[in-house]
C-alpha cells in the first residue's frame, strides 16, 4: 500500500457507533475545567498531561473521577462541542454516544431533560459548525446495578425521539448477568428506543449469546469474544446483529495482545457484521484516523473494505431514515 493510499484511506468520511460521551472528553479540557472550579484531581493524569490508569477497573476509577468535574449542563455542552469538534477532525460525520442519566442528573428525569437540552443544542451547533451530526443512547452503568438502570431507562423513555434513538448498558462485564437489566431493556424497547449493550469484551461468548436472547438487542458493544463460538457466528450472522467492535480499546487494554491478533477480520470472514469505533479515545490514545490507518497496515484493508465498514455502521445506525439517507450520500463522495 503506498502513503498515497494509505493517506485517502484514513481522510475517507467516517460513521461511529461506539463512544463513551464522557470517555471522549480531551484530557485539557477535563484538567480546565477542574481547574475553573478548584478540583484536585491530577493524580489521574501522567507527567504528559494524558489519562493514567493501571487496566480496565482502575480505568473505571479514572473514569469516574474525571467525570466528577462535570457538574451543570453547561459542563456537558462545552464538552460536547468539545468532542465533536476532535472528531469532525477526524472525518466522523456522523457519530452515536452513550450518554448516562447516572451523571447527568442522577437519574432525576428533570434533571435528566435539563442536561439533554444542554447536550443537544450543542451538538445542534456543532453539525452547523463543523458538520458532524450526534445521535445519543441513553446507558445505563451495569455495576451500578438493575435499579439504577431502571432510572436510567424511564429517562430513555421520556425523551426518546429526535436526538436520543438508542437504550445501552455500559460498565464493569463482571457484575451480574445481562438479563438481570432485563426490565429497564423492556421499557426502552416499549418506548421506541433501538437497543445495544457491552458484551463479549472481556467475558466470553455466552455473554453475547444471553445478550441477544435475554435482552434482545441488534447490536452488541465490542462482542470481540465471540470468535472463539462458531455456532455464536453463524448466529450473530444470520439474525443481522452487529458488533460495535473497538480495535484499539481491546488492545490496549489488554484483550488482545497485539491488533495483528484481533479476531475483527475472522468475524468479517464469517458474515458477522462489525463496525470501527474508538471506544474512549483519548483514554486509549487513539483517534479514527489512526484507528484506520492500523487496521489498513495491519490487515492489508483498501479503500473498498472502509466504505463497506462505513455502510454497514450507517445501516447499523440508530437513526431516522433522512439521517441516514443524508450521511450515506456523504459517504458514497469521493
Amino acid at each position: 500500500m503506498t502513503e498515497e493510499e494509505l493517506h485517502h484511506i484514513v481522510h475517507l468520511p467516517k460513521v461511529e457507533l461506539h463512544t463513551h460521551f464522557e470517555g471522549m472528553a480531551p484530557p485539557a479540557f477535563i484538567r480546565g475545567l477542574a481547574k475553573e472550579k478548584k478540583v484536585d484531581i491530577s493524580k489521574i493524569f501522567r507527567p504528559d498531561g494524558s489519562y493514567d490508569y493501571r487496566d480496565f477497573w482502575h480505568f473505571l476509577e479514572v473514569y469516574e473521577a474525571a467525570t466528577s468535574v462535570l457538574k451543570k449542563p453547561e459542563d456537558f455542552a462545552r464538552l460536547c462541542t468539545a468532542v465533536l469538534e476532535k472528531s469532525a477532525e477526524n472525518d466522523v460525520v456522523y457519530q452515536e454516544t452513550f450518554i448516562s442519566p447516572d451523571f447527568c442528573g442522577g437519574g432525576d428525569v428533570g434533571a435528566w431533560k435539563e442536561y439533554l437540552h444542554a447536550i443537544e443544542d450543542a451538538a445542534t451547533a456543532a453539525e452547523r459548525d463543523f458538520g458532524i451530526t450526534l445521535r445519543g443512547i441513553v446507558t445505563c452503568i451495569r455495576h451500578n446495578g438493575p435499579d439504577q438502570a431502571r432510572a436510567a431507562a424511564r429517562c430513555a423513555a421520556e425523551t426518546a425521539g429526535g436526538f436520543i434513538t438508542g437504550f445501552g448498558m455500559g460498565g464493569d462485564e463482571k457484575q451480574g448477568k445481562q438479563r438481570d437489566f432485563a426490565w429497564a431493556f423492556d421499557c426502552a424497547r416499549e418506548a421506541g428506543l433501538q437497543l445495544t449493550t457491552h458484551a463479549g469484551e472481556w467475558n466470553g461468548p455466552q455473554e453475547v449469546r444471553d445478550a441477544v436472547e435475554d435482552l434482545g438487542v441488534s447490536r452488541i458493544g465490542h462482542g470481540v469474544n465471540a470468535y472463539t463460538d462458531i455456532a455464536l457466528l453463524e448466529m450473530l450472522a444470520e439474525q443481522d446483529i452487529t458488533l460495535e467492535v473497538c480495535p484499539g480499546s481491546n488492545v490496549f487494554l489488554g484483550v488482545f495482545p497485539a491488533l495483528k491478533d484481533h479476531p475483527i477480520q475472522k468475524l468479517r470472514d464469517r458474515g458477522v457484521n462489525v463496525t470501527i469505533s474508538t471506544d474512549d479515545p483519548p483514554f486509549f490514545h487513539t483517534t479514527m484516523r489512526q484507528e484506520y490507518a492500523a487496521l489498513a497496515k495491519t490487515f492489508g484493508w483498501g479503500e473498498e473494505v472502509f466504505r463497506e465498514l462505513n455502510a454497514t455502521a450507517i445501516g447499523a445506525a440508530f437513526c431516522d431514515k433522512a439521517t441516514r439517507e443524508a450521511i450515506t450520500k456523504q459517504l458514497e463522495r469521493k
